[in-house]
């Protein structure tokens, strides 16, 4: 089965590509792009409009069978931890409500919602009261629709980088025009702000944790599809 892995950022599948140069074309629009055996690896940026060119720059360069939504999410329950990797049953689009459902064939998977700015605790809470959301990103309802309308099998598996109580609101400040997470900007930031170190040395260490994991997950995935 082809497969073409989505996540947003590029360090959210440096992990699981290894040393693979990606694709050159594709880089000079900012889509980082591997192939890999029986799969396609992409990641473009966050947010919607981003994760729209990564599919496409999938769909062009191999044949695929599913989308697979990866990379982080945010916790929406106090039952789902920094560091799990979960993978969505259902998945919820925040703007319109559209609910869909993945291929994965676990029966107790999770409910994912997918919002369109980096959510904070009150909107993490919203989200959880609304659709009695589990977790919490940016990509996978684009993934899912369309998965969909070009009639592709559809799952999402996620790395959890911060519990329901880690205030994340401010992150969105840090995101560039084609939705990468400006690093050195954020570090910067943070660098003059002592009293956030402790944060963010734990959304670091819980982030890693969490991709580790996660790509130990899609290998598995990979395996079974070959």
């Amino acid at each position: 089965m082809g497969i073409a892995i989505v996540a947003a950022l590029p360090r959210e599948i440096v992990g699981l590509v290894g040393g693979t140069k990606p694709d050159r074309e594709p880089l000079r629009r900012g889509v980082h792009l591997y192939r890999l055996p029986g799969a396609t690896v992409v990641a473009a940026g966050m947010g919607g409009a981003r994760v729209t060119l990564a599919v496409e720059a999938a769909l062009r360069w191999a044949p695929v069978e599913m989308l697979l939504s990866a990379g982080l999410a945010g916790a929406c329950s106090a039952e789902v931890r920094p560091g799990d990797v979960v993978e969505a049953r259902t998945v919820v689009d925040a703007r319109t409500g559209e609910r869909y459902a993945a291929n994965g064939g676990c029966t107790r998977g999770a409910t994912l919602v997918t919002s369109e700015a980096i959510a904070g605790v009150r909107e993490k809470a919203r989200l959880a009261a609304s659709y009695d959301a589990d977790l919490v990103d940016m990509e996978a309802a684009t993934v899912a629709r369309l998965a969909m309308a070009r009639g592709l099998a559809f799952r999402a598996i996620k790395g959890v980088s911060d519990a329901h109580d880690f205030e994340m609101e401010s992150m969105s400040r840090f995101a560039d025009r084609h939705g990468h997470f400006r690093t050195g900007a954020f570090a910067l930031h943070t660098a003059v702000r002592p009293w956030r170190w402790g944060s963010a040395v734990r959304l670091g260490r819980n982030s890693n944790r969490a991709l580790s994991r996660m790509h130990e997950r899609l290998r598995e995935v990979l395996k079974d599809a070959g």
